[in-house]
């Protein structure tokens, strides 16, 4: 869930290679992450470390002047912030040594920008669990953290799909999201052919989030495009 109070976390993005740091760069900006800095050595690296205070580190293991392990290592000592490593050595023993020294995930080059911006978005929300809002609906509330509805004093379970596509609904909050949004919220970089199956999920999500799931009020259909999210308690 890439709500938009983690778009706005730190993130220090370490490789040697300025097109690879661009083109990250330009994914996150796209995704709206808006606090983005990059560096291209270990020493440039933990400069910026100082004073930019980051909230999560994606390192490349091999760096001119040193190696992602141990520059983790050091930034870990003034902060105990997560790390993803994202890096063409995919070898188990450098995965192996990674996990071991805390790191939180690891990517192999080439990687695909939708799955970096989902680990990266797993990670920070667990990092920074205990942040996401609860959201407050007409007849019912969403935990986000819990991932459950609490409707009538009942706290209702969300399903990873219907939490998937609550979430983005959420982001965009009395907006329209089309279908093809959603499909692809909760199947990743393929979605097509899943309409049916959403329209399923969202009668299971209005029968948890509705008071009356026949005549929604806070899960809006829009005819042809999509469905909008209604927050607030009137």
């Amino acid at each position: 869930m890439d709500f938009d109070y983690l778009k706005q976390k730190r993130i220090l993005l370490v490789d040697d290679e300025q097109e690879l740091l661009d083109m990250v760069s330009s994914i996150f900006a796209n995704e709206g992450f808006c606090n983005v800095k990059t560096a291209k050595t270990v020493k440039e690296a933990l400069c910026i470390a100082e004073t930019f205070q980051p909230e999560l580190a994606i390192l490349d293991v091999m760096l001119p002047d040193g190696n992602g392990f141990d520059l983790m290592k050091q930034l870990k000592i003034k902060s105990d912030y997560p790390v993803l490593f994202l890096t063409a050595r995919g070898e188990d023993d450098d995965k192996f040594r990674g996990f071991g020294l805390g790191a939180d995930d690891y990517i192999v080059k080439p990687f695909l920008p939708k799955e970096l911006i989902y680990r990266v978005n797993a990670i920070l929300r667990r990092s920074y669990k205990g942040e996401n809002p609860i959201v407050k609906l007409s007849g019912s509330e969403i935990d986000f953290d819990r991932a459950e509805v609490i409707k009538n004093g009942e706290h209702i379970a969300l399903t990873a799909k219907e939490y998937d596509i609550l979430a983005a609904l959420y982001r965009n909050a009395g907006r329209i999201v089309t279908l093809d949004a959603l499909c692809e919220a909760a199947w990743g970089d393929n979605p097509y052919g899943y309409e049916n199956s959403l329209m399923t999920h969202i009668r299971r999500i209005r029968e948890k989030i509705e008071v009356n799931p026949s005549q929604p009020v806070s899960l809006i259909t829009i005819k042809g495009l999509g469905y909008k999210l209604i927050v607030g308690d009137k």
